[in-house]
């Protein structure tokens, strides 16, 4: 499951008037919704968006960001 904003041009939505933070996943959002599917199978993925965006974005808005994925397995150790 994607966690975040997806689409765009090529998907037909314009997401020009997008803050950038919300093109990154939050540690939160990724553990609820690991806990909406934990329950209906031990076998899934989660695709947090960490800057890995696909479409059409001026240079420099999206900046990769790995690190936001340690901060989520962080978050869920915690929990």
């Amino acid at each position: 499951m994607e966690i975040g904003i997806t689409g765009g041009v090529e998907d037909g939505v314009d997401n020009s008037g997008v803050s950038k933070e919300k093109l990154y996943s939050t540690p939160e959002d990724v553990f609820a919704v690991y806990q909406g599917l934990q329950p209906i199978s031990e076998r899934f993925m989660i695709a947090a968006a960490f800057g890995n965006v696909h479409g059409v974005y001026k240079p420099g808005n999206v900046k990769l960001r790995p690190e936001l994925l340690q901060e989520c397995q962080t978050y869920a150790e915690a929990k």
